[in-house]
């Protein structure tokens, strides 16, 4: 069982375009630093870092852990996040955590009267999709998976923890149609993320749903701290230098290419 960490750690997410550093530990949050980086993950990722260190007062020999956002989202961010999370464990012999950034974005909700389900842009009326139960209550399941095999869900164990998390959907890739029709009908989880935002007039009109405001449905690095501290069985990394993120799907080039591929052999 993966212990949390007792000691400053950097959080780092690039999921999206706004990207951000956190450091913090289980007494609360230090510093964040939160950017609008776009297509520019690679130049503002390491000052953002660099900034957020020097506001809590620390140099990077006190760090205990770093945690970064594991997927999906923007293919060019989750590889930079990755790549530095991983350099930096592996030079100071530290533990790296990872957890998706839509459930970092999913703990905006926490302690909601309902599911939360956070949503990525992924382009062309696609979204990347997850949802979740974030409890607001001490328990012992901090985490839970519901499969069609086992409707129940299985429990991972772990000690007490302010607030379960219950994966009621794990991170996919679906278009916006098959998310209205998954929950046509009955009662739709509170929704969060920039692909909620971006479709919000018809998860409304469709779904009736709630949607989150832009500024309440990110996928801060300071959530990505939260889980480590309060989560850390489920984000535990037990080898840094073969973990990847997970892309869900192909990147744009990389499916472009299996297309051309296909019309070549055909």
């Amino acid at each position: 069982m993966s212990a949390a960490p007792r000691g400053p750690i950097l959080a780092l997410d690039s999921s999206t375009n706004v990207g951000s550093v956190a450091v913090g530990d289980a007494s609360g949050l230090f510093a964040e630093t939160v950017r609008n980086v776009a297509a520019g993950h690679s130049s503002g990722l390491l000052p953002a870092a660099e900034e957020a260190m020097r506001a809590a007062g620390l140099s990077p020999r006190e760090l205990t852990a770093v945690v970064v956002g594991a997927g999906p989202g923007s293919f060019t961010g989750l590889r930079i996040a990755a790549a530095t999370a991983k350099g930096v464990v592996q030079a100071l012999g530290i533990p790296l955590f990872a957890y998706s950034g839509l459930l970092a974005a999913a703990c905006s909700g926490w302690g909601a009267d309902r599911p939360v389900c956070a949503l990525f842009d992924a382009r062309r009326r696609d979204v990347y999709a997850a949802c979740y139960s974030v409890v607001g209550r001490r328990s012992s399941v901090i985490g839970r998976e519901r499969t069609d095999a086992d409707p129940t869900g299985t429990d991972v164990p772990g000690g007490a923890v302010e607030g379960a998390v219950e994966v009621l959907l794990p991170p996919t890739a679906l278009s916006v149609d098959e998310v209205i029709e998954r929950w046509r009908g009955d009662e739709p989880p509170l929704f969060a993320g920039e692909g909620a935002v971006l479709h919000r007039e018809e998860l409304e009109r469709e779904l009736g749903a709630r949607v989150m405001p832009p500024h309440l449905g990110l996928p801060r690095a300071s959530a990505l701290l939260w889980l480590a501290t309060r989560a850390p069985e489920l984000g535990a990394v037990a080898d840094a230098a073969t973990w990847e993120p997970e892309y869900v799907r192909a990147s744009g080039a990389e499916r472009i290419a299996a297309e051309r591929r296909s019309g070549g052999g055909a």
